[in-house]
């Protein structure tokens, strides 16, 4: 303790400050266990999260919520700015915290659990005593923490059972938080010379002109963060399929097919930090299938239509769960599904059109070609003007010179020819 008021006395205290932002998942829950642990050795007085989030999985969160309850210096978490919102369990993590701050403006509640799966399971239908196991569970959790932290136990609850949401002053008069404050300075002002019990005693906070210092998210981080988003790992996933069938498509192009394997694995990666049914993920893969099937041999409809179908429907149900924040948008999903028809239908199918097309140059695209016999042509020797050029042919039936031939094949340099059918 004497080296650390040292330290304070020769360089002034100073505050981290983090981002809890967006759907809280293991990404967001490694990002702020780090921050804490660098918070921690650097010795700063006070970490302090800017909160902004409509909820996330509850692993991810209880994990947090570990790491806030056995922290060894303040932890502060702020609903921060004006228009963000505190929900599901983004309460659990507030109040759970040393000190809790809102802006003006924004709101906090509906804590209610829904059911989620997270890692990819089939789509389970939850009876109503596992819903009231699950609500049971997560009023307890959170009462818990509101009485460790001696805020409103009862309003924590009703958040959970009834998904009741207040606004920052409401919350202030409620003792859900302890203050509201318009800016982090205010903030870092308004809690100066509170004192806040952490596990090894009491710590008198000095904030009042401590430094700010900032730990976002490693590029890495963000990156995880940004392909665990639903929307993106669908189309993510979507992608994928394009760059492996155009690589099947064209053979050798080798940047189309390493592309669409690479959005595949990550797409995979997205899909086990979220609640994916392989329902969904079958009946996309079906819905593909089946407008490869309409290029391949066309039905002129049906196995169009069916396609259209699955996908839709796979992609409505790839989210196994009914948390808003944890679904597809509706307008990708149409957007994705409309691309995927006219890819498969116009593109994908004037190319295979453009596979199965006779030759029309070389040898090959002489076959079927109309050409006139320059002398008497038999089954040993002859010769037929096409296309400009003279070519040795034969042929199982007598031509007499003059008369216009169709080829039917060609055996080395040798055309092999019959009668214009008249």
């Amino acid at each position: 303790m004497e080296n650390m008021n040292l330290i304070l006395l020769l360089f002034g205290s100073f505050v981290i400050i983090g981002d809890i932002e967006g759907i809280i998942g293991p990404v967001t829950s490694n990002y702020v266990t780090r921050t804490i642990k660098r918070a921690e050795s650097d010795r700063a007085e006070a970490l302090i999260f800017i909160v902004d989030t409509p909820g996330g999985l509850d692993e991810s969160m209880r994990e947090i919520i570990k790491e806030e309850l056995n922290a060894s210096l303040p932890i502060i978490v702020y609903v921060h700015p004006s228009g963000a919102r505190d929900a599901s369990a983004g309460v659990f993590i507030t109040l759970a915290a040393h000190i809790a701050a809102m802006t003006p403006g924004t709101n906090i509640g509906a804590a209610h659990p829904v059911a989620i799966s997270p890692g990819g399971g089939e789509e389970k239908k939850v009876d109503e005593t596992m819903k009231e196991k699950m609500t049971q569970d997560a009023a307890a959790y959170i009462r818990s923490i509101a009485d460790k932290r001696k805020r409103n136990a009862d309003w924590a609850e009703k958040a959970v059972r009834q998904s009741v949401s207040v606004t920052a002053e409401e919350a202030l008069e409620l003792n859900i938080i302890d203050l509201v404050a318009e800016s982090v300075d205010e903030l870092l002002e308004k809690i100066d010379g509170m004192e806040v019990k952490l596990p090894d005693g009491v710590r008198k906070l000095n904030t009042k002109d401590a430094e700010k210092k900032e730990i976002p998210m490693s590029r890495r981080e963000e990156f995880l963060k940004l392909i665990s988003n639903p929307n993106i790992a669908y189309i993510l996933f979507i992608l994928g399929f394009y760059g492996l069938i155009f690589e099947m498509t064209h053979p050798g192009a080798i940047i189309p097919g390493l592309l669409g394997a690479t959005c595949l694995v990550l797409a995979f990666f997205a899909f086990q930090t979220l609640p994916v049914s392989y329902t969904g993920i079958g009946l996309i893969i079906l819905g593909i299938a089946m407008f490869v099937m309409e290029v391949l041999t066309p039905t002129y409809g049906p196995l169009t239509i069916g396609g259209i179908v699955a996908m839709t429907l796979g992609s409505m149900m790839l989210m196994n769960t009914n948390a808003p924040f944890l679904q597809i948008s509706r307008p990708i999903i149409f957007a994705v599904v409309g691309t995927t028809a006219a890819f498969f239908i116009f593109a994908l199918g004037a190319v295979i059109k453009a596979m199965r097309r006779k030759p029309s140059t070389g040898q090959e695209g002489l076959i079927g070609e109309i050409g006139v016999a320059e002398d008497d042509i038999s089954s040993t020797k002859g010769k037929v003007f096409i296309h400009g050029e003279y070519w040795n042919a034969v042929s199982d039936e007598k031509i007499n010179k003059g008369e216009e031939v169709e080829i039917i094949e060609i055996k080395r340099l040798r055309l092999k020819v019959i009668k214009k059918e008249e």
